[in-house]
């Protein structure tokens, strides 16, 4: 069964956090974090295990450069910034596989504010130069990929697609069992009676997803994950 998650219940979770000496704001929406924990043991690499915050970062402030340990998408919705050399704005996406270093993320006057999501659990950023010494021998592929709320959709399953939805107007989305997990991210309007900067994790198991817009029309995000972990053993 997909997992939603409005944002009107996740609100209750927001707390200031402190990474690399940024002050900002995480919001809880799907999963157990580093600063959000359920006192459960974490799951191991192999496991499926959606994540969802979104992060709030102030005017000016910047992230260093950093990998994960899981494969993540982020998606923008407030305020606007650099990802690395990428200008970024409401709407924008970006994939990066575990253990691919990338940044660094730059807030704009008006901040920048964006979901993090994951299909594996992940124990928190590891920051460069400091964690370098980290990726030697480790099995991984280095990928990235950024764009407007769009990229083409990859033989692996690993893709994203922006919907602008007239009132009342359905959509369905991608076949999970193209992928390893979705998540659906409502950047304005209502969609499934889920307001806005609301998200949905739909699992490989599950049936396609299909939603209507509330009476105001909806704007979203869908983002699919690769087929398989290229950072884990055969």
């Amino acid at each position: 069964m997909a997992i939603l998650a409005s944002s009107e219940a996740a609100a209750t979770s927001r707390r200031p956090i402190v990474s690399n000496g940024v002050a900002a704001h995480l919001t809880t929406y799907v999963g157990a974090n580093r600063y959000n924990t359920d006192g459960a043991p974490p799951p191991g690499p192999e496991a499926l295990y959606p994540m969802a915050f979104l992060v709030e970062q102030p005017a000016g402030s910047v992230v260093a450069a950093h990998f994960h340990e899981a494969n993540q998408w982020q998606v923008v919705v407030g305020g606007g910034g650099t990802l690395g050399s990428h200008a970024v704005a409401p709407g924008a996406v970006h994939y990066s596989n575990a253990y691919s270093a990338y940044g660094p993320l730059a807030a704009g006057p008006e901040g920048l504010w964006y979901f993090t999501l994951r299909n594996g659990y992940d124990r928190g950023a590891q920051y460069l130069p400091g964690a370098r010494e980290v990726l030697k021998g480790v099995k991984r592929k280095f990928r990235e990929a950024v764009g407007e709320g769009e990229v083409p959709l990859a033989a692996d399953g690993m893709g994203a697609w922006r919907h602008k939805l007239a009132p009342g107007e359905r959509v369905m989305g991608p076949d999970p069992a193209g992928g390893e997990g979705q998540f659906w991210i409502m950047l304005d309007g209502a969609l499934r009676d889920l307001p806005r900067l609301s998200v949905v994790f739909v699992g490989p198991d599950e049936s396609a997803l299909g939603a209507e817009a509330g009476p105001e029309g909806a704007e979203l995000v869908v983002v699919q994950y690769p087929r398989g972990r290229d950072h884990l053993p055969a």
